[in-house]
């Protein structure tokens, strides 16, 4: 399979730097299904053409593969050394690896700026034809020229095939279309071919960064890169959302952003000041997220903060933001029994456990208040009985709530916990106090017992 990306610039030579490969060498690189080689047929000032050819090993598929009952030729008779396709999705990746984060030392305006570009597939798989292709490329700026091959030109009568001669044109850094062949390629094909875990989520974040957010087609992108996985796809469309309550508040009305940004101010202030004034030294922010209560915690003198969360993306965008501040992070479950949480003064879950599956919430009982066992324990979570006096608002706050408590519903759980783990309970309210519906945040401070101690 081919991939030719074609520079038209007054120095299209300097394509080999963007690229991080030497016009005038032939490299080639191992792959865990074959090789690919990286070549270019055609170089001067005006236009220059770097080629990624992939050769799929056909014994590899055979192994990988064992096909089924109703097509037991599948394994060995495919198009998949052929036609492009994850496979060289990962040969993009490992070969245009360095291309891909932007870097050019010796040509670094040239990786920041739009250049004329050109790509072509010889053979492309598209299932859904030439209006999938256009949705999803279009978007980003792309103009496309594709012609639909013969399912075999010696049987005209058989139709045309799923595969395109496509050639693509568009204004963009190298390293923005490197990035969106990598994602798009697998979507077109609607098939992977190795095992989908959660990395596939990070690579996915990492790699459509900046274009992937606001794409139109978005969900359909996350359904067919993830392989239909509804529990990667739900996690992945969780994190676009976050990032885009974070980067996008112009679409509330600036009543609705004071409202929202005077609530959360409220509640992280609250919390801040209940650890505060029990004395704590050391705290755990539980489900600390991209880092928003650490903004209030670094402004005390805490000894020793460690911030936790069981989402890697946030857990990084945080250690970013707290660069040189004196925050340990730590890549851990509040449902599980980790050693590490243990020893500390006090432990912080702020808007954490209406995001717990019901069933998990007896499991954060046990790891936080039977485990980790901190002397204080602050925990707000939404009053599902103010929801009434948003405007327009139906169901929960947020889609990943999975639930809402009620002040009762909420009082009752925390009574319980603290009888069954030693603790005594002092409830607050956070944000203006309604007199039939209460406040918009609840905050239960939980203090454990003296005879909890032994």
């Amino acid at each position: 399979m081919l991939f030719l990306l074609r520079l038209i610039h007054e120095n299209a030579s300097d394509l080999g730097y963007l690229l991080h490969k030497h016009p005038a060498k032939v490299q080639q690189f191992s792959l865990p299904f074959g090789e690919s080689t990286v070549f270019y047929p055609e170089v001067s000032d005006e236009s220059t053409t770097a080629c990624l050819l992939v050769n799929v090993d056909p014994i590899y598929l055979s192994r990988l593969r064992a096909g089924d009952v109703g097509r037991p030729l599948e394994p060995y008779v495919n198009d998949r050394p052929y036609t492009a396709n994850s496979f060289l999705s990962v040969a993009l990746g490992d070969a245009f690896r360095t291309a891909m984060t932007g870097r050019s030392q010796h040509r670094p305006e040239l990786a920041a700026q739009a250049l004329q570009l050109e790509i072509e597939i010889p053979v492309l798989k598209c299932n859904s034809g030439l209006d999938l292709m256009q949705r999803i490329f279009e978007p980003l700026g792309y103009t496309i020229e594709a012609q639909q091959l013969p399912l075999d030109e010696q049987f005209p009568d058989w139709g045309p095939s799923p595969y395109f001669h496509a050639k693509f044109r568009v204004q963009a850094r190298v390293q923005d279309v490197l990035r969106h062949f990598y994602v798009l390629l697998p979507v077109l094909d609607n098939a992977k071919h190795y095992f989908i875990s959660m990395d596939e989520i990070e690579k996915l974040l990492r790699n459509g960064e900046g274009w992937l957010e606001q794409h139109p087609e978005r969900e359909l992108i996350l359904k067919r890169y993830l392989k239909y996985r509804q529990n990667l796809i739900r996690k992945a469309a969780l994190q676009f959302e976050t990032e885009e309550e974070e980067e996008n508040p112009i679409q509330e009305t600036p009543e609705q952003k004071e409202k929202r940004i005077s609530l959360n101010q409220q509640r992280l202030t609250a919390a801040t000041e209940a650890l505060v004034s029990s004395g704590t030294k050391t705290v755990l922010d539980l489900g600390c997220g991209e880092g928003n209560l650490l903004r209030h915690l670094v402004k005390h003198p805490f000894q020793r903060i460690v911030a936790v969360d069981a989402s890697i993306r946030p857990l990084e965008l945080a250690k970013e933001k707290f660069a040189g501040k004196s925050i340990e992070f730590m890549h851990s479950s509040i449902t599980y029994l980790d050693d590490r949480l243990t020893g500390f003064d006090a432990a912080a879950l702020i808007e954490v456990i209406e995001h717990l599956d019901p069933e998990r919430i007896q499991a954060m009982e046990r790891s936080v208040f039977g485990h980790m066992k901190p002397r204080t324990v602050v925990v707000t979570t939404p009053n599902v009985e103010y929801n009434v006096l948003f405007e327009e608002m139906t169901g929960l706050r947020h889609r990943d709530h999975r639930f809402e408590w009620t002040r009762a519903e909420f009082q009752n759980w925390a009574s319980k916990v603290a009888e069954t783990y030693g603790y005594q309970t002092e409830f607050r309210t956070v944000g203006d106090v309604h007199e039939l519906y209460g406040s918009p945040t609840q905050l239960a401070l939980f203090t454990r017992t003296p005879r909890s101690k032994a």
